[in-house]
């Protein structure tokens, strides 16, 4: 049998609350602690969401002794720091994405978890949902042919003020971090490794990204072209196109469970492929199984492949212009 994971969640905002919703939906998965930079904060979130302690700093919840794993919300400039500390205590990790600011920071966390023998994953929840694993299945089977193109979007008009982190270049503000990353990793998951990428941008007047384009060539020949906007409300649709056919999610393709495969031939099917709840109980399922069986990567959301992508994200800021704090320092 698997032994229960005991969690740790740092940080108490909206993706921290999802992920304790979730952790409850899955068997051998227990909320054991939570830590925010103020105890009335951990205590409220700890008494909504079944924690066993609540601790009034990052640093505690490192420390704890009952914590196996820990998941990081807190925004993406704090997830280098949060994860070295976490690591130091002796911590596997599960942390949202984006996985940090930059490819550097990535490559420092992955570094030290080797030293340590340590589990870490970036959070990226849509590619464990059973959808996203059906399309990937329907592509492994040839039924579309070859996939050769991509098309993804992901936008909405945000109404945040500047200070918000969405716009906010301290807290890592801009469309293609928060929002772009989808596209991109999941046009990776189904064409491969990005070989080159083409970006402009509009920036806004915090000199983070409003909107992105990006037209990406992956190995053996594919070619994805994405977008992600802070000012439009766009389809949110993801399309994957091989020589036999193509396959489409719909609207809200992160979060969707309807497929379209339509063949040259005519032939049109639709799939409705149901999910539990918000879908992010099953990015804990894998993190459980692989603790349970002494991975310290997993196969699905390798380390390489969010370095790799961390790297892509640098390139295309610095040919549309946005740099954050992290970029300077070394």
């Amino acid at each position: 049998m698997s032994k229960v994971i005991r969690w740790g969640i740092l940080g108490t905002g909206k993706i921290a609350k999802a992920l304790a919703l979730a952790l409850k939906q899955v068997p051998d998965a227990e909320l054991a602690a939570v830590a925010s930079r103020s105890l009335d904060s951990a205590t409220a979130f700890g008494k909504e969401h079944g924690a066993k302690r609540c601790h009034g700093s990052y640093q505690a919840l490192a420390d704890d002794p009952e914590v196996d794993v820990v998941y990081i919300a807190t925004p993406h400039p704090m997830h280098r720091e949060n994860a070295i500390m976490c690591l130091n205590g002796g911590k596997a990790l599960l942390v949202e994405k984006a996985f940090t600011v930059n490819r550097r920071e990535a490559e420092e966390v992955f570094a030290l978890a080797r030293e340590k023998k340590l589990f870490v994953m970036e959070a990226m929840w849509t590619r464990f949902q059973p959808l996203v694993q059906e399309v990937r299945r329907i592509i492994d089977s040839g039924e579309i042919g070859k996939p050769y193109n991509v098309q993804a979007d992901f936008g909405f008009a945000a109404d945040a003020g500047p200070e918000h982190r969405l716009f906010n270049p301290e807290l890592g503000g801009g469309s293609l971090l928060d929002i772009g990353i989808y596209p991109l990793s999941i046009a990776a998951y189904v064409l491969g490794d990005v070989e080159a990428v083409q970006a402009l941008g509009v920036l806004g007047p915090t000199g983070v990204d409003v909107q992105v384009a990006f037209a990406l060539r992956h190995a053996g020949g594919g070619m994805s072209a994405c977008t992600s906007s802070l000012l439009a409300n766009t389809p949110t649709e993801f399309t994957i196109c091989g020589d036999k056919g193509f396959i489409r999610l719909g609207g809200r393709f992160h979060s969707t469970e309807d497929i379209t495969v339509d063949l040259r031939n005519g032939v049109r099917r639709n799939l409705h492929i149901p999910r539990n709840g918000a879908g992010y109980n099953y990015e804990v399922i894998e993190v459980n199984r692989c603790l349970n069986e002494g991975l310290l990567e997993s196969p699905v959301m390798p380390w390489g492949e969010t370095v790799a992508l961390m790297g892509v994200m640098d390139e295309i800021r610095r040919q549309i212009g946005v740099s954050y704090k992290a970029d300077q320092q070394q």
